[in-house]
């Protein structure tokens, strides 16, 4: 299997954050977002690790694009730093923001790489956490002036739009306190979540009123979707009544708590009567929900894994051990259907026809040491190049039974800032190390996969 099993006019990318990789965190205008300041909380990220450096992407974006196309790829999935370009999160603007997106894009189409832009990738500019953040209903009037800057500023350059990635982060962050700005509270993370999708339906009409009415998708003009990660949960024992009922109420709170308002314009009656049970209804307003289901161009499906659900831990267990999957050096379950299982959920309950992108997918290694062979240094990988060759043998049969997926982007080039896990999860194709970069052999399969 490579490329050529592929639509001629597949697109082949790297995904990558700009909180992750960016760095400069304090510099040339930058305001603070929520993760630079929740970083600062001790305790809260790994080794207190800090995303103030990062891989220096803000320095070295020219260097490691071309590291990029000389793998193979052809197009790149980044976000924009709200906080970067309006510190505020309102107001003024910071030009030396935008100059950087703009020597960054037009360093992509040098290139031949598609630009895939984010416009929210978790971090909330925290002057804007400071009044409310997603807790108040002005975010969806903040997040449609930040959108339609950018959608002016770019929509010449950039074919693909995505409103936000993986809206649960912000539940994480408001509910469970695990994620920035670190916030506790059902009802705080139902709220957060609704006031969120109200901000996504405003950028798509900002994106209406500046680029036009919805055309046949297509990447001579631009395009808007969102991305949701699907991490679709299964009952570990298919007889038994408490599996099944925890796994599909974990479904209802999860992704489907996004994709129902945004392409059916309503949440489901068992999330609703959840809500009401725990007394976390968010405040819904009349025209909430028509607000929230604008049409979209095309849907990002980020997909890692699935999730194994029982009342008895060892019940869950058994069912990967004996049930298709099993376990990765790195403790998660190795289960490449996975992908295959997504697209069937989303296209057949939600997205019907509309183009699809797998925005994200990928594994992390936690014991991955730099060894030097033959006087170079070097990173074996096997966990993640069997991996991605699973998980991609399963979108070819998606593809091939007619699931109508325009793009593929692995995440990621280089190992990164995860989150809370700060620098010890390790994603990447590539481990940048002082001013070099030490290639893993997922690199190398990779680039033999897209020669």
């Amino acid at each position: 299997m490579n490329r050529k099993d592929f639509p001629e006019d597949f697109l082949w990318g790297i995904a990558t954050s700009a909180a992750q990789i960016e760095g400069a965190a304090f510099e040339d205008g930058k305001g603070l977002n929520i993760w630079d300041v929740f970083s600062r909380i001790p305790g809260k990220i790994g080794n207190n690790d800090t995303p103030d450096v990062a891989c220096d992407y803000y320095r070295k974006y020219p260097e490691q694009l071309e590291l990029m196309k000389s793998l193979g790829f052809n197009a790149h999935r980044f976000s924009f730093s709200w906080a970067r370009i309006l510190p505020d999160g309102f107001g003024r603007v910071n030009q030396a923001g935008l100059d950087f997106y703009r020597r960054v894009v037009d360093k992509m189409l040098e290139l031949g790489i598609t630009p895939n832009a984010t416009l929210y990738h978790w971090d909330l500019p925290f002057e804007l956490e400071c009044r409310g953040g997603f807790l108040t209903r002005d975010i969806a009037g903040w997040f449609g002036d930040y959108a339609e800057l950018i959608f002016r500023t770019f929509k010449d350059e950039i074919p693909l739009f995505a409103t936000f990635n993986e809206p649960i982060a912000t539940y994480v962050g408001y509910s469970l306190g695990a994620f920035a700005p670190g916030r506790k509270g059902e009802k705080c993370g139902r709220q957060a979540n609704h006031n969120l999708l109200l901000a996504h339906g405003e950028a798509v009409r900002r994106f209406r009123d500046v680029c036009g009415p919805k055309k046949e998708f297509g990447l001579d003009h631009p395009n808007i979707g969102i991305v949701v990660d699907v991490w679709h949960h299964h009952p570990a024992r298919k007889d038994d009544p408490g599996d099944i009922r925890i796994a599909e109420l974990e479904n209802e709170k999860t992704y489907r708590s996004y994709m129902s308002p945004i392409f059916k314009g309503f949440y489901r009656e068992p999330l609703l009567r959840y809500m009401e049970e725990t007394g976390s209804m968010p405040d819904i307003q009349p025209g909430d929900m028509e607000s929230i289901c604008e049409s979209l161009d095309f849907f990002g499906l980020n997909c890692y894994n699935r999730v194994v659900d029982s009342s008895d831990p060892s019940a869950a267990r058994d069912e990967i051990e004996h049930r298709g999957g099993n376990f990765m050096d790195n403790g998660q379950e190795y289960y490449p259907k996975a992908i295959y299982d997504a697209l069937a959920n989303v296209r057949s309950n939600f997205t019907g026809d509309l183009p699809i992108f797998i925005t994200e997918n990928g594994t992390f290694g936690l014991n991955e040491r730099i060894e030097t062979e033959n006087g170079r240094p070097v990173i074996h990988d096997p966990t993640r190049v069997r991996y991605y060759k699973g998980f991609l043998e399963w979108l070819k049969k998606a593809v091939d039974e007619g699931a109508d997926v325009r793009g593929y982007f692995a995440w990621t080039l280089l190992d990164n800032f995860e989150w809370t896990a700060g620098y010890g999860y390790r994603f990447g194709l590539m481990r940048k190390e002082g001013d070099g970069y030490i290639e893993k052999d997922s690199a190398a399969w990779f680039r033999d996969f897209l020669k």
